[in-house]
């Protein structure tokens, strides 16, 4: 993918990059794997809001996105290449041999007409998704399962991808996006290579409207807040606000929320 900047001739368009969607090959959606998406505008159950600054935006409807992979030797085709307004990466349209149909995140360098697959016995292709335990150390591999059959839960948006660095005993180490090493159970499926769409980070989008479109809504900085809203807010003039804190008051620089107890500390081995 590559990103297109375009001519001035509106304010909008001045600081304006846009994405160029070369490698989009069908316009709408497969109407048998798409759902209604019901939008909450940041409240919760009794219209309470948990969320500030959402509402608005374009209606979407969600694309049921297969993370499991669970159709073992079953081969695939690859039909189209998608705009998923729901999530920075591209997804692919598969239509297997038995006749099912299905989504899946577009890997980096997949082409209509490539075909794909997922089991044990499977090669280590782009594309093809297979334990970890059947990898060859060194790979770039992406949405990665934290729970055997739990579905995909690591590196999964544009451009992601994790490394497989060793295997000793039924773990498996990785790298993943964040630089972090940890553990994960061998008996987990990965996918071979890296999340396509890796210009997404270069996108600008020109105007407040555009982020409208998107369902965001205007962010308040809490330091211009009275002191009843916010408490970096208040005092005379253009005051600093103090150290930066939360709504809530949770110190927001440097400030450890994980729990020292999380079942899975042990799993994670540090940061490289």
């Amino acid at each position: 993918m590559a990103v297109k900047k375009l001519r001035p001739i509106t304010p909008g368009q001045r600081f304006r990059i846009a994405p160029a969607f070369d490698e989009i090959t069908k316009a709408s959606p497969e109407k048998s794997l798409i759902r209604p998406l019901k939008k909450s505008g940041g409240r919760n159950n009794r219209g309470k809001m948990t969320m500030r600054y959402l509402g608005g935006g374009h209606k979407k409807r969600y694309r049921e996105i297969d993370f499991k992979r669970e159709k073992h030797g079953v081969p695939a085709v690859v039909k189209a290449i998608e705009y998923d307004p729901n999530r920075s990466a591209r997804i692919a349209l598969l239509y297997y041999k038995d006749g099912a149909k299905s989504y899946i995140i577009a890997p980096e360098g997949l082409k209509v007409g490539m075909e794909i697959m997922s089991g044990e016995d499977v090669a280590p292709d782009l594309g093809n998704s297979l334990p970890l335990s059947k990898i060859p150390l060194g790979t770039i591999i992406h949405n990665i399962e934290l729970r055997p059959g739990a579905g995909a839960a690591i590196a999964r948006s544009a451009g992601a991808y994790a490394q497989l660095l060793a295997r000793e005993g039924k773990y498996a180490t990785i790298k993943t996006p964040a630089g972090e090493m940890r553990m994960v159970l061998t008996r987990c499926y990965a996918t071979i290579g890296s999340v396509g769409n890796s210009d997404h980070m270069n996108v600008r989008l020109g105007k407040a409207g555009r982020k409208r479109w998107l369902g965001r809504r205007p962010r308040v900085r809490g330091v211009v807040m009275n002191p009843v809203d916010h408490p970096m807010g208040g005092g005379e003039g253009r005051a600093s606000g103090g150290h930066p804190r939360s709504r809530k008051g949770l110190y927001a620089k440097g400030y450890k929320t994980r729990n020292k107890k999380k079942y899975s500390n042990r799993l994670i081995i540090g940061k490289k």
